[in-house]
């Protein structure tokens, strides 16, 4: 069964298999359990930051909040896709498309500089 959804939570508990998108393209992709538990792609570590905590007075020190718009499909940026918006933005990322890259087996991602 193939789930598209924004709720990373329901994902989490429903698939063997994520595949996190930037643009309609493949930011990161793998196991459940290892993108989860250790996602190495700016956008990936974004959007679990947003997710909502169970505890309303809980601090979220390590949210990562997104600057800037969505760019527009039919101008796509140069370079990595996402460094319009990436908090980690380094140099290459606005000029060259980050290569498919393979971390802990089947776990794969498109970053030039991807987190620990």
């Amino acid at each position: 069964m193939f789930v598209i959804t924004h709720n990373l939570n329901i994902v989490r508990h429903i698939s063997d298999r994520t595949a996190i998108m930037y643009l309609g393209r493949f930011a990161e992709q793998g196991p459940t359990d290892d993108v989860f538990a250790k996602p190495r792609h700016p956008y990936t570590l974004a959007l679990l930051s947003a997710n909502p905590e169970p505890d309303p007075e809980a601090i979220i020190k390590d949210r990562i909040e997104l600057k800037g718009e969505v760019p527009s499909l039919m101008n796509r940026p140069h370079g990595c896709e996402f460094h319009t918006r990436c908090p980690f933005v380094a140099q290459d990322c606005d000029t060259i498309f980050p290569p498919i890259q393979t971390v802990g087996g089947a776990h794969h991602l498109t970053c030039h500089y991807p987190r620990n």
